[in-house]
């Protein structure tokens, strides 16, 4: 995608592949003791859309609904042996308010009735596009806590002023990061050549993600 190259471009210093990850093309990324990781690929532009289940409740958060509302659908169902309580959608989390991430929001909001979350400083743009004003408004460190299983968000400013990525750590095991755009494997998201901006995202994947997180972090990112 546009914000992979520039990102790499931008950032060919980072310590980029330190995080990366292939992904399969299978909707099942890891099946692991608590969770059950799965990815869809949808739009052309390649947006990931990923579902974590809790396997004890059932629970499951979705990230980014952006696009593909029958592909979602799919992967949905397809998670329905995920579990060993009946699965449900809990939340839906935006990672940053550009169009590509958020095509499928208000469908998907409309058939479900689930509640949404995004950060307080994308939240105003998410609502004038898609007519869904985010239920929960997220800040640095806050946790996203549904039954069985927690994410942090973390605030990583310079792609769009409320961007977010989204921790899920384990205990035992990798942490999983869902970065949106601001992260790929490579170098930082698309700032647009500003270089405040740059600084400003840098900068804060520098201390809130690789000074907090392990080498063996696995980064998802938003394409």
């Amino acid at each position: 995608s546009r914000d992979t190259r520039r990102g790499a471009e931008q950032a060919a210093a980072l310590r980029g592949g330190r995080y990366g990850h292939d992904m399969p093309d299978d909707t099942t990324l890891y099946d692991l003791p608590l969770v059950t990781i799965r990815r869809v690929a949808v739009t052309g532009m390649d947006n990931n859309v990923y579902l974590i289940t809790s396997k004890d409740s059932g629970a499951q958060v979705l990230i980014d609904a952006a696009g593909g509302i029958r592909k979602i659908t799919r992967m949905l169902e397809e998670s329905a042996n995920d579990a060993s309580e009946t699965t449900r959608l809990s939340l839906i989390v935006t990672t940053h308010s550009h169009h590509d991430h958020i095509r499928a929001l208000r469908e998907l909001v409309d058939e479900t009735g689930v509640r949404t979350a995004a950060g307080s400083g994308d939240a105003g743009s998410i609502a004038a596009q898609t007519g869904v004003k985010p239920d929960v408004l997220l800040k640095n460190r806050d946790i996203v806590a549904v039954e069985g299983f927690d994410l942090t968000a973390i605030h990583l400013r310079g792609h769009t002023p409320g961007s977010i990525a989204l921790a899920y750590a384990p205990g035992n095991g990798p942490v999983h990061l869902f970065t949106g755009d601001s992260l790929f494997p490579g170098g930082v998201g698309n700032t647009d050549r500003d270089p405040e901006r740059f600084a400003s995202l840098l900068a804060d994947v520098t201390s809130r993600i690789f000074d907090v997180y392990g080498d063996d972090t696995v980064v998802h990112p938003g394409h």
